[in-house]
């Protein structure tokens, strides 16, 4: 569910990697890649430890197809696949993002009482200084309000990067802004839920290969949770 360190589930599939590309006839563009974290933290939540978290891509003209997984090393944690269809045009972007996990219903269950699925609408402008996003889930087991209706569980970010010491940092707050189950435990009305600070930094490995390597700080005060995971990117 780009529920990592990085900001979103279609960005985090773009450019949180370091992938092999490969190119087509100059248009079609493709990529793959993986991180290895040592928390799985998702927008202020706690949904794992260890995890690899591979990632694949293609995309054509501003539309891109992308899919992402999390597997973790306890036999516990959950295992996570995402499949997210996007479009972006410079700072815009717009995406549609079907999350799975396997700790319920299997895959091609779809029943609106009986899935695993959660079904989500992102949209965005990165405006160089800072990204906003709202994300939406409209389908699938998405949360509920206090009535028990569904309650378009939604979350809002705002992301600023900077540099700092000669690395690459980002800075960035999330808020859900009405009451639902899906984030927080159910916690009432608007609700800032994810508070972080997140650096970067290439470490040589040869003259040709390097590695990135980044950290990130999260406070969750909806829930009182703080948080600090490491990865390194492949």
């Amino acid at each position: 569910m780009d529920r990592k360190v990085k900001t979103g589930a279609w960005l985090l599939v773009l450019a949180a990697a370091v992938p092999v590309g490969v190119q087509a006839q100059g248009k079609v563009e493709a990529s793959v890649g993986a991180d290895l974290v040592s928390g799985y933290i998702w927008r202020g939540q706690d949904l794992g430890n260890v995890s690899i978290q591979p990632s694949a891509s293609i995309s054509y003209r501003g539309f891109s197809l992308s899919g992402w997984g999390s597997v973790g090393f306890e036999k516990e944690d959950t295992k996570e696949f995402d499949l997210t269809f996007g479009y972006a045009h410079k700072g815009f972007s717009v995406s549609v993002t079907d999350y799975w996990f396997n700790s319920g219903p299997g895959y091609f269950h779809y029943g609106s009482t009986n899935t695993s699925h959660v079904f989500e609408v992102q949209v965005g402008y990165d405006f160089g200084l800072l990204a906003l996003n709202w994300y939406t889930n409209f389908a699938g087991n998405d949360g509920v309000n206090k009535d028990g209706d569904r309650a378009y569980s939604s979350y809002l970010s705002v992301v600023a990067p900077f540099k700092l010491g000669g690395l690459d940092w980002t800075a960035g707050i999330g808020a859900t802004p009405w009451a639902n189950t899906f984030y927080n435990g159910g916690a009432s009305g608007f609700e800032v839920c994810d508070i972080s600070v997140g650096v970067s930094k290439e470490i040589g490995i040869t003259d040709s290969f390097s590695l990135p390597l980044f950290a990130k700080f999260t406070w969750n005060p909806a829930t009182e949770g703080a948080y600090f995971v490491g990865g390194i990117s492949f």
